[in-house]
């Protein structure tokens, strides 16, 4: 049986940095909405009113954030394996083999672009390899690829039994 007959890609595209960061932007503008609505609910402004301690403040206003940003992430890309900024790139998040990666994986990934993304992509683009995975989705042993147009929709053909 071959790789075509098993329904096993064996031609992995890496996406591009450029492609992963325009889905992050959709992704962050999207989430950041959800967020600041979120913290307008609940607190009826979006100034939590910490005063002088803007540092105290700003801390504060990270974590729910995060938080947010984690569950967004970490729901679409484990049960569709793709966020909106992804499927409008044609982007999706596979294991190391191009399977579908476990709920592990998916968390340890999005628990970096989450909560420590800038950290995550400097280190990831000095020590990258030629998966382009950033240092979380090393230790989640995931990769972000291209979708190929034969993996669309539009090939799939309907007979009538």
């Amino acid at each position: 049986m071959s790789n075509s007959d098993s329904g096993i890609s064996s031609n992995i595209i890496i996406a591009k940095w450029t492609d992963r960061f325009l889905a992050w932007l959709i992704d962050f503008i999207i989430v950041s909405i959800i967020s600041t609505s979120i913290i307008f609910t609940s607190f009826g402004t979006i100034d939590y009113g910490f005063g002088e301690d803007v540092f105290w403040a700003e801390s504060i206003r990270y974590i729910p954030t995060s938080i947010v940003f984690f569950t967004y992430w970490t729901i679409l890309e484990y049960k569709i394996s793709q966020t909106i900024g992804e499927k409008i790139l044609n982007l999706k998040i596979v294991n190391i083999n191009g399977k579908k990666p476990d709920l592990t994986g998916i968390m340890i990934s999005s628990f970096g672009k989450s909560f420590l993304l800038p950290i995550d992509v400097a280190l990831g683009w000095f020590l990258t390899n030629e998966k382009r995975q950033r240092i979380f989705n090393k230790l989640g042993d995931t990769l972000v690829v291209k979708i190929k147009e034969s993996e669309s929709t539009s090939d799939i053909r309907y007979a009538k039994d």
